[in-house]
């Protein structure tokens, strides 16, 4: 029988003799030295629908099913919009990749063979894992579901733009020859998009560089032959009778790895969930997340709460999870702590706590597809860090679930305390919607939105870094920091409010800004600010120092230095010396250094060769020139520039 009713395709443009023929080992070649490069377009233009594990699968097997099998003519080589040249085997590999992912992404037909590209990949293939990409930030999850919504040429078209740099003919080149549908049409629909092409290289899309999970071990088990586990049984079973002593297996006397652990069982039992009273914060020792009561319209919905409970142990391919860094991603060990189940704008979400993690579980009102799973860690946490949790984001906006201790809410820009705050209501602690200034558009920063918590005589002021838990904002010499609430301490983090751009997804517990010098300029022009932030994490490791420099009337700071994973400017180091080349009002060049106040003298040397007592040095320079700098402390302790 004949495959029949096949829509017809358009026909990729004819090759003639002067195109370039291309050897198997140039092909080769090419493949294998852009071989990441070639599985993120496959996998950008495979659909979505897919789900994340076999779009992985599924590009990599594409990806090494484009190499040629002998001497094969290349129908199309598109000028790059750099202007470079490309290699004619890489061509026509990519020219493959993009026709056998289009072939991929369409359905099958009735009467119709289906293509190769159109079945399950037989290679790679991996038992008993799921590979799927790492998760990105906001910015990439919302690019990947505005390309899930466009058609398989579109997103082809969009990838080419963006990942391969080729111009609009370039692409509709490409499209023809690869066979694409309407391809006029999908170069509209990517048109339409936002220019967001820098996210394409993100992990979001990397099918190169993976997490694993479990498959449903459930599943797995039931699907298993009773014969095999019955003779596995007697086989163990027989081999460890006839042995004495405890048994010879390297877990000793653990149960065996699927085996139904009471302890297991219990943390996926929703009637077994554990809740505070609500009371509970008032009398207690501790005031963090373990004495939140639970809250919501949903705490007795079991099927809810069984699902979130089912997900977080096992998230499925198609389940999006996210986790600060350091967080594990692991299951509950024992029955987690109920903080919130109920509606959230368009979701129904539930946050569960288990001592080291808060989790937020969500899924839309209309079903289950697109669920998201989103894990902290929140291990050590206070009455401080313990104040609010994201409940939801959508339109732009996010709510939150503040702590039972927390009386008012008010939203307000950080980068503009002069307009002062915006009272917002609080039902059942969930505050009304405030602009998150993770997801504003890109371009020039000119505001930041934050969150200020009352909390009977103390103001808290936190900010949205794209993560469950927002940061406290500090201010203050490291070891005295004090909330950056009122007049003084918003005026002062309000130059600095857009370098905290800097250090959104990275966990961040805590930022603190402080101004550790001001130094006179030359030219009689003023003082500028030296002011140094520090982000701290919830793990310990990884904090990001920024030291910034303000001239007079600068409406935000520039940043001079900047250092990862080092003491200075914390509570453990609270010194910092960083220098910054700055031109005068006269177009003189001078290399301005500035000290903490414990600092008794300043050399710079290299590019530049000065010194001066104190914690001040201003040097003339030239232009782009470059010095190395070294502080002493009182005491004769040595420091060197931060960078």
């Amino acid at each position: 029988m004949q495959p029949q009713d096949v829509a017809p395709r358009p026909a990729p443009p004819a090759t003639s003799s002067a195109d370039p023929v291309v050897d198997v080992e140039q092909a080769e070649a090419a493949l294998v030295e852009h071989y990441p490069r070639l599985a993120r377009l496959a996998y950008l233009v495979l659909p979505p629908g897919l789900g994340r594990g076999r779009r992985v699968l599924t590009a990599h097997a594409l990806t090494q099913r484009a190499l040629p099998r002998g001497r094969t003519t290349t129908p199309v080589i598109p000028a790059q919009s750099t202007g470079q040249e490309v290699d004619p085997g890489y061509a026509l590999i990519r020219l493959r990749v993009v026709r056998t992912a289009l072939e991929a992404g369409r359905p099958l037909r009735r009467r119709a063979w289906p293509t190769r590209a159109q079945l399950p990949p037989l290679l790679p293939h991996v038992r008993g894992l799921k590979l799927f990409p790492r998760s990105g930030g906001a910015d990439e999850l919302a690019l990947d579901q505005r390309l899930s919504a466009l058609s398989g040429p579109a997103r082809a078209a969009y990838a080419l733009r963006g990942l391969e740099g080729l111009s609009e003919d370039g692409v509709r080149q490409v499209l023809l020859a690869a066979g694409a549908e309407d391809v006029e049409g999908a170069l509209r629909e990517a048109g339409a998009m936002p220019d967001a092409y820098a996210l394409l290289g993100s992990p979001e899309f990397d099918p190169c560089s993976l997490q694993a999970r479990p498959t449903d071990l459930m599943r797995r088990r039931q699907h298993t032959k009773a014969a095999l586990v019955a003779g596995a049984a007697l086989v163990v079973c027989g081999a460890l009778l006839g042995l004495p002593g405890d048994g010879w297996g390297p877990d000793g006397a653990a149960a065996p790895a699927y085996a139904q652990n009471p302890a297991a069982q219990a943390a996926l039992d929703p009637g077994r969930l554990t809740k505070a009273a609500p009371t509970a914060w008032e009398t207690s020792a501790r005031t963090d997340f373990s004495v939140w009561p639970a809250r919501g319209d949903r705490t007795g919905d079991e099927e809810l709460l069984r699902r979130a409970l089912a997900v977080w142990a096992r998230p499925g391919e198609s389940v999006g999870v996210s986790a600060t860094p350091g967080t594990a991603t692991g299951g509950p060990a024992g029955p987690p702590q109920l903080l919130y189940a109920g509606d959230v704008d368009n979701a129904r979400v539930v946050i569960l706590h288990d001592g080291l993690r808060v989790v937020r579980y969500a899924e839309p009102k209309d079903g289950t597809a697109g669920a998201a799973l989103d894990l902290a860690r929140t291990d050590g946490a206070d009455r401080a860090g313990a104040t609010a949790v994201v409940l939801g984001r959508a339109d732009g906006n996010v709510r939150y679930l503040t702590a039972p201790w927390v009386t008012k809410a008010a939203g307000r820009d950080l980068g503009g305390p002069e307009g002062g705050a915006r009272e917002l209501a609080l039902t059942d602690g969930v505050t009304a919607p405030v602009a998150s200034p993770v997801q504003q558009r890109s371009g020039a920063c000119t505001s930041w939105n934050v969150l200020e918590l009352t909390d009977g005589a103390d103001t808290r002021v936190v900010t949205d870094l794209g993560e469950l838990v927002p940061a406290r904002l500090t201010t203050g010499r490291p070891g005295s920091v004090r909330d950056a609430s009122g007049t003084e301490a918003l005026r002062s983090w309000a130059p600095y409010a857009c370098s905290l751009g800097a250090v959104r997804g990275q966990g961040v517990r805590s930022v603190n800004a402080w101004e550790f010098a001001r130094q006179p300029l030359p030219d009689s022009t003023g003082s500028g600010a030296w002011v140094c932030t520090r982000a701290e994490t919830w793990r310990g490791d990884g904090a990001r120092v920024l030291a910034q420099f303000r001239t007079p009337g600068g409406t935000q700071g520039a940043v001079a230095a900047k250092a990862q994973s080092v003491p200075a400017c914390g509570e453990r180091d609270p010194h910092v010396l960083a220098g910054v080349l700055w031109k005068s009002a006269g177009g003189h060049w001078y290399l301005l250094a500035a000290g903490s106040r414990d600092t008794e003298s300043i050399e710079a040397a290299g590019g530049i060769s000065d010194s001066a007592d104190g914690n001040l040095l201003t040097a003339k320079a030239e232009q782009g020139a470059r010095a190395e700098l070294k502080g002493t402390l009182e005491g004769g302790r040595t420091i060197g520039g931060l960078r």
